[in-house]
């Protein structure tokens, strides 16, 4: 793998990527080739596709890891060896699709009941009763709260757009 090594690294180190890219390139094209006991050159399509399969369901690799690995042996096999499988062009890592974390009412209440000191209650209580998002919330002051019409004035939310947003009674009182 020695002669096909100081090509790889100094084509990534060309192309602009960051400094680990070549190093973490490289190491995943040995890995193929330790999988295979032989030059990563003499494997063929059909390995690295097992190998990749391999990485993905039995190593267990995340999605950001497996972007890595097929990054690598994408960039090696077209750029290096200048090889256009199908398998090369067909290799994507799906995203993660996490659900955020949310609280049933009772879960905030309970939440908000236990915060102290009563500024950090005010805070988040207005935060989540008004929608707000935290740079929203930071950047209110006294003269946003309108406590006769119960409005809040949020000054350059999304898109630096401002707006008024309902106040609850308990916020207000609060």
């Amino acid at each position: 793998m020695t002669p096909l090594r100081q090509p790889m690294i100094a084509a990534l180190q060309l192309s602009g990527k960051s400094e680990r890219t070549p190093q973490t390139s490289v190491r995943e094209v040995r890995l193929l080739a330790q999988f295979y006991s032989k030059a990563p050159d003499l494997i063929s399509e059909q390995p690295l596709q097992h190998d990749v399969l391999h990485r993905k369901h039995v190593d267990g690799l995340s999605p950001s890891s497996l972007r890595i690995c097929y990054s690598a042996l994408r960039f090696f096999y077209q750029q290096i060896l200048e090889r256009s499988w199908k398998t090369l062009e067909l290799m994507r890592a799906q995203t993660e699709q996490r659900l955020p974390a949310v609280f049933s009412l009772h879960e905030v209440h309970r939440l908000l009941k236990a915060m102290t000191p009563l500024h950090h209650r005010a805070y988040f209580t207005t935060l989540s009763s008004g929608g707000l998002r935290l740079n929203e919330a930071l950047s209110l002051q006294g003269g946003d709260i309108d406590g006769p019409r119960h409005m809040m004035h949020v000054h350059r939310g999304k898109g630096a757009q401002d707006r008024y947003v309902p106040l609850p009674d308990d916020t207000l009182d609060l």
